[in-house]
């Protein structure tokens, strides 16, 4: 089985999907921690974010890989763990450019398909591109002010610039970002992390039965 939740940068995808899988028992899958381990790598090599050809060289010659666990993910290159640079401001700034290069797009959907199942995959677009076929598809959205105010219990920087950040990555994404025919919508904002994670649960027929049985 393959649940995908999509949604909007800083929706929750993460929190929400780690805490499906814990329910369900599987793994779950940040594809967003690759694209922003190819904006990483391309930073730190001082390569053009938008040059197609140099960051899938750095890719294809950084034996990349994403470690999917319930808990949380963790992203290599070779032997150096990436995870705790992925968050940076910088890779903030910069991952919009990446993700948006067709080349990375497809090397990147190549490692996750490529992935054991099952498992809940989050990211743009999992359920529209990536796993067409998935049984449950969710797409998590929230105003521009409730994401700000969130990154901002993690991160110590200012609310109006979060928000004016996002709004801009938004714009950015929107080519990319759009919920599946198929996918249950639910805004965020007025729910707290448990509140959406019971949402999907119980929108999993499956799950829910043997939830109450």
């Amino acid at each position: 089985m393959i649940v995908t939740i999509d949604g909007v940068a800083a929706s929750g995808k993460s929190s929400v999907s780690s805490g499906v899988a814990r329910a369900l028992g599987v793994p779950y899958v940040s594809s967003g921690l690759l694209y922003r381990a190819a904006a990483l790598l391309a930073l730190e090599a001082g390569a053009a974010l938008e040059d197609e050809a140099a960051v899938l060289a750095l890719l294809e010659g950084s034996g990349l890989r994403l470690e999917p666990l319930a808990e949380g993910n963790r992203v290599w290159a070779g032997g150096r763990e990436l995870t705790p640079d992925l968050h940076s401001t910088r890779v903030d700034k910069g991952v919009s450019a990446v993700a948006g290069l067709p080349g990375v797009r497809a090397w990147i959907d190549a490692q996750l398909r490529a992935l054991p199942q099952p498992f809940v995959a989050e990211g743009r677009d999992m359920g529209t591109n990536v796993f067409p076929h998935a049984q449950a598809k969710f797409y998590l959205t929230a105003s521009p002010r409730v994401r700000a105010e969130r990154r901002a219990r993690e991160r110590p920087e200012d609310i109006p610039a979060i928000e004016a950040a996002l709004t801009k990555r938004d714009e950015a994404d929107r080519r990319q970002i759009s919920p599946a025919a198929d996918a249950l919508v639910i805004d965020t904002g007025p729910l707290d992390l448990l509140g959406v994670i019971e949402v999907i649960l119980s929108a999993l027929p499956e799950h829910e039965a043997g939830r109450t049985s």
